[in-house]
C-alpha cells in the first residue's frame, strides 16, 4: 500500500488524470443504463422496421434530409420534439421508434425527451446514417 501511495505522490498528474478516466468511463456507464432509449445496429433497426412496424425518425435538416435518407423514415426536427409538437409521432407511440441523425450522437437528447414523453420502445442507431452507410444498407435520395 505504501508503494502506491509513494506512487500516486511522485506523479500526482498522471494519478489523477487516471482517477478522471475511471470515474468518466463509470459515469457513462451508469447514463447509458439509466437512458431512456437503447443503441441498436443497422442490422436491428432493420428488423424493427421489417418485423414490428418500427418508425424511423430523421431529426436531421431538410436539406440533409433531401441528400439522402431511410426509406419511409418521418422527418423531425430536433426542435420540435423539444418543444413537444410531433403530432404526426403520436401515431406510432406504441412501435418501435428509431432515431437517426448524422452520426448518432445529437440524436440523444431527442431520444431521452420521446422516452420521458410516453413513447414505449425507443431507440437511436448507432453511428447514425454514416453507420447505416457503413453497413451497405440503401438510401433514398430527394422527397422533401
Amino acid at each position: 500500500m505504501q508503494e502506491y501511495i509513494e506512487f500516486f505522490q511522485n506523479h500526482m498528474i498522471l494519478s489523477l488524470a487516471w482517477v478522471g478516466l475511471v470515474v468518466a468511463v463509470i459515469m457513462n456507464f451508469v447514463k447509458a443504463k439509466t437512458a431512456g432509449y437503447k443503441e441498436i445496429s443497422p442490422a436491428e433497426a432493420t428488423h424493427f422496421i421489417n418485423r414490428e412496424e418500427g418508425t424511423v425518425v430523421d431529426i436531421r435538416s431538410r436539406d440533409e434530409f433531401r441528400q439522402g435518407h431511410i426509406a419511409g423514415s418521418v422527418h423531425v426536427l430536433a426542435a420540435e420534439i423539444r418543444s413537444g409538437s410531433v403530432p404526426s409521432l403520436e401515431k406510432h407511440k406504441a412501435n418501435p421508434m428509431i432515431l437517426v441523425c448524422n452520426n448518432g450522437q445529437t440524436v440523444k437528447d431527442s431520444a431521452n425527451l420521446l422516452a420521458k414523453g410516453g413513447f414505449e420502445k425507443v431507440y437511436v442507431l448507432k453511428n447514425g446514417l454514416s453507420g447505416w452507410s457503413e453497413a451497405k444498407m440503401p438510401l433514398v435520395r430527394g422527397k422533401k
